[in-house]
């Protein structure tokens, strides 16, 4: 088998996760695809059956599969029937017959890759699309009975040459896989992923592996060059690889039928579990799992696909076994008019409304020849930029702005980055996080588009999502579901998260922060939260009331506004009992409220939290201590006590600290009582406390645990915001 470059080796070129993180992160500047209608494309018309037959034979592709692949590209019409004087092939034969036949025999039943041409009227321009069908799909996002994927080969007749590869995603909000110009002599190869059969092309000197970024005289499978800058992103369409090849684990579920799963149906007598994707690979609930499932195995190709008029060096020495395919023009089936077979479930639970909304992921899928792309291949161009280029090239391709040209500009998707939130080193324990790059994908719901899509690498894209409030759910096996809404403006990419980010947080890991549970008079329009470490970490539009998952090794800052942006603040740590252990239960904000009094009694609260944290690090903790010296001196933060060593600073700052909260208590009593003009001065006292607090941590650094100095840092600065925010209130 052909050896793999080491993944750990040096590259010259922008590594995965810049490549990534500048995807997520710039958003609409490295989003391929555009918005608005369908492009005026000139009408096709059939090839001549004997160039369609020469040029079908020439770019046959090869297809590698996964090892644990069950589904292979077979032949449907063993399986059809009759009903109602039409040719039906129904998901129950065909997921049955296929499993009886491939037991029986020991080898993938008449494995067959299916064709189809059309060229453009005037123009020499034309396609060869390969059409594959399996017998079933399971994946994490979907599954249904039946599955076609295509492959379209845009080619000159007039030169023989291939102009692009289109190969098809996992749907319509998921880009193509695409490549321009690929190599004239080199036969099309196709890397199937696992169970979904989604098809990455694969253009580089690695026959069984995707290469998303250039680099070490690797081409890129869907860039066209090799990638050494972040500028040279601007012009990347984002696709879908194969993230098991890309060193991301993806956890498949059990699709379930009539309330049991698939394979314990006495209408599948020959379907096994054995049947389905390899259980190593499977989670049979993604809230049952405590953590991400990091040990599932990695993608590795087992068997490979040939026309069998063609040998295939390349196939034979990179896997153990090939299998020769029988090419069949598509016009033979399309006497089919239908593939049938009643709804699927997922397993695990799933609220109804959302099962019901994608209920055409987990049904069956339509029929090729009455799909728009069938006759007008130009309809599945994903990349602006690869349709732009055709539009030079040939009058019968409609001209579409390339990312070139600044269509991201005009891209009405959707792109986030999922993250994992941990707790951070440099943190107090359990007082902080940090972000990492997530290990295993997850899949992302647009609830009221509705589309269900996976992650690559972490990344979520959804193209075409219409105008207007969504609501976007984000869930992963073993982490706690985000949920957020927003809004996607038209014609404009919408970063979801914070600046792109979402982190997810293990379900053991997890606490529940509610917010405004109980009636109250605020009603709320927006809710953040902030870790004192890893910063916003979630904002979302709310409808008076919240919900959100958290790391409970974090300490942080939950921020709320009004329907007038009035802003309120409160301190959130996961709860603790008496031992001091953490409980698990909910957090509860049950009457937000917003204003100057809000905010600075959390300023009272962050800085009593850090005070007697301060206090525990100096040894003796002594509350009556600290209180005695909280106000008295002349500046009123103990400044006499700080000048004899570490000790005595931690002193003065552990009494500056007690100042701010006396201060800011002050300033929150004056707004409730409604004297604005004294909630103003304690207001202008609490930010002098927190900069002499500035001042005495410069002292005290030294002497404290550097978390513990660095959390103190971290705090103030937010509660120096949140008293600037309240000095600007428009409400007590």
């Amino acid at each position: 088998m052909t050896d793999r470059p080491n993944p750990d080796a040096d590259r010259r070129a922008v590594d995965r996760r810049t490549v990534l993180g500048a995807l997520a992160g710039a958003g609409s500047a490295a989003v391929a695809g555009c918005s608005g209608s369908e492009p005026d494309d000139t009408a096709t018309t059939d090839m001549d059956p004997e160039r369609l037959a020469e040029l079908a034979a020439r770019f046959a592709p090869t297809l590698y599969f996964d090892a644990a692949e069950p589904w292979f590209p077979t032949d449907p019409r063993p399986y059809a029937t009759e009903e109602g004087g039409e040719t039906v092939v129904d998901g129950l034969d065909a997921f049955d017959g296929y499993h009886e036949r491939y037991d029986a025999a020991g080898v993938p039943p008449d494995p067959t890759v299916f064709y189809h041409g059309v060229r453009y009227e005037d123009s020499p321009l034309a396609v060869v699309q390969f059409w594959l069908y399996s017998a079933f799909d399971q994946f994490t996002a979907n599954f249904h009975w039946h599955d076609w994927e295509v492959l379209h080969v845009f080619v000159d007749l007039d030169t023989g040459e291939p102009q692009l590869y289109v190969a098809s995603s996992h749907s319509r909000s998921v880009p193509n896989n695409e490549f321009l110009d690929p190599d004239p002599d080199r036969v099309p190869r196709i890397l199937t992923e696992l169970g979904s059969h989604s098809s990455t092309l694969s253009v580089n000197d690695i026959p069984d592996g995707f290469q998303r970024v250039g680099g070490d005289g690797l081409l890129a499978d869907i860039t066209n060059a090799t990638i050494d800058t972040i500028e040279d992103l601007l012009g990347v369409p984002i696709a879908y690889g194969l993230p098991r090849d890309e060193g991301m684990r993806l956890p498949f579920v059990v699709p379930e039928y009539e309330g049991e799963p698939i394979y314990d149906h006495p209408d599948l007598p020959a379907v096994t579990a054995d049947s389905l994707v390899d259980e190593a690979l499977t989670v049979r609930s993604l809230d049952a799992l405590a953590a991400p499932p990091t040990e599932l195995p990695l993608r590795e190709t087992g068997v490979a696909f040939r026309h069998r008029d063609r040998d295939d060096p390349e196939a034979t020495d990179a896997v153990e076994s090939v299998v020769s395919y029988e090419l069949v023009e598509t016009a033979e089936l399309e006497d089919i008019s239908a593939f049938s077979g009643p709804q699927l479930s997922f397993e695990f639970a799933v609220p109804e409304a959302v099962e019901d909304a994608v209920a055409s992921h987990i049904t069956t899928t339509g029929v090729p020849w009455e799909q728009p792309r069938y006759e007008n291949p130009a309809a599945d161009i994903s990349a602006g930029n690869h349709r732009a280029e055709l539009a030079a090239r040939y009058e019968a391709v409609a001209d579409r702005a390339g990312i070139g040209d600044e269509a991201a500009a005009a891209f009405d998707g959707l792109v986030a980055r999922v993250t994992e939130a941990v707790e951070s080193d440099e943190a107090p324990d359990g007082e902080g996080l940090t972000v990492t790059e997530s290990t295993v994908e997850s899949v992302v719901l647009i609830e009221s588009a509705p589309e269900m899509v996976p992650t690559f690498g972490g990344v979520a894209v959804a193209e075409g999502v219409p105008e207007g409030d969504h609501r976007l759910t984000v869930n992963g096996a073993g982490r706690t579901p985000h949920s957020e809404r927003l809004r996607v403006a038209a014609d404009e990419t919408t970063v979801a998260g914070v600046e792109g980010d979402i982190p997810l947080v293990a379900r053991e890991d997890a606490t529940r922060v509610e917010i405004g549970e109980a009636a109250g008079e605020t009603e709320l329009a927006r809710a953040a939260l902030e870790d004192d470490f890893a910063g916003r970490i979630y904002d979302s539009a709310v409808d008076g009331t919240d919900a959100v998952y958290v790391h409970a090794g974090g300490a942080y800052t939950a921020e709320v506004r009004d329907a007038a942006a009035e802003i309120g603040a409160y301190r959130v740590t996961p709860s603790v009992d008496d031992a001091g252990a953490e409980t698990g239960s909910p957090i509860r904000i049950e009457r937000p409220e917003t204003g100057a009094a809000s905010l600075a009694g959390f300023v009272a609260d962050v800085a009593e939290e850090t005070r007697a944290e301060v206090a525990a690090a100096s040894g003796d903790g002594d509350d009556d201590d600290a209180d005695a010296g909280s106000g008295d001196s002349e500046d009123g933060d103990g400044s006499a006590g700080d000048a004899g060593g570490p000790s005595s600073a931690i002193t003065g700052l552990e009494r500056a600290l007690a100042a701010a909260v006396e201060a800011a208590e002050r300033a929150e009593a004056r707004a409730r009582e409604g004297d604005a003009p004294g909630a103003t001065r304690q207001l202008e006292a609490v930010a002098d406390r927190i900069a002499r607090i500035e001042e005495r941590l410069a002292a005290a650094r030294g002497g404290l645990p550097p978390g513990l100095a660095a959390a103190t840092e971290n705090r103030m600065a937010q509660a120096a915001r949140r008293v600037e925010q309240a000095q600007a209130s428009g409400s007590l």
